[in-house]
């Protein structure tokens, strides 16, 4: 039997996918959870052979549970089954630490065929993904943004999405002087000067939607 932990913050979404999961007869749902941080506390409890995650969560996201847990487990298998497939997400999901990555959009055998996969060690990228995993000629934001560490990638995720230093502090258990280097060693890694200039490129990359940065879109121009 393979113990699965179903990390999404959408209850009805998490019950559909447990059903389904469930309904395939080798795979039990130990834990479900709506964010990182409870995520990760059930990782702890449970130590599922594969945690399943989205990346769209409330306060940390999904690449920051992956980080955590691959920190805390090298052993770990974690697949991604998100809507967001953006070449850049998908980088940093893999560098930090994913074995998998599946759109919402596969079909669902797919998704049953990925865990199977991950648990008994082989990596799984659905067929869209697959694509974007295989080209390894990124543009140069890409490639500037690759550079960027999985921490510093989500402080990056977090500041486009308008959240002051405090506030990411507070959602990542750092201090306001940590997230303010990291602030500063960002922009000069990226190559912008200002706020607006650094949501632009998290808009363009697809890291951030525009609803998420609407804050900062007129400060800093």
């Amino acid at each position: 039997m393979i113990n699965v932990l179903l990390v999404d913050d959408h209850p009805i979404v998490r019950s559909g996918y447990a059903r389904l999961l469930e309904a395939g007869g080798d795979i039990h749902i130990v834990a479900e959870a709506q964010d990182a941080d409870t995520g990760y506390l059930a990782f702890v409890q449970h130590l599922p052979r594969v945690t399943i995650t989205d990346l769209s969560l409330p306060g940390s996201s999904g690449i920051e549970l992956i980080r955590r847990i691959r920190a805390r487990d090298q052993t770990a298998r974690v697949l991604v089954f998100s809507v967001h497939d953006e070449a850049v997400v998908v980088d940093k999901a893999i560098q930090s630490g994913a074995h998998g990555f599946i759109s919402k959009r596969s079909a669902p055998e797919v998704l049953l065929e990925a865990v199977r996969a991950v648990a008994r060690g082989d990596r799984y990228f659905s067929e869209d993904v697959r694509k974007i995993v295989e080209v390894r000629t990124p543009d140069s934001e890409r490639a500037i943004v690759n550079a960027l560490s999985p921490r510093e990638f989500e402080v990056f995720r977090l500041l486009a999405q308008g959240l002051s230093a405090a506030e990411c502090a507070q959602t990542l258990n750092l201090s306001q002087k940590t997230v303010a280097n990291y602030q500063a060693l960002i922009k000069e890694k990226l190559n912008v000067s200002t706020s607006a200039a650094l949501v632009h490129l998290a808009l363009k990359l697809g890291i951030v939607a525009g609803s998420e940065s609407q804050r900062l879109l007129n400060i800093d121009r």
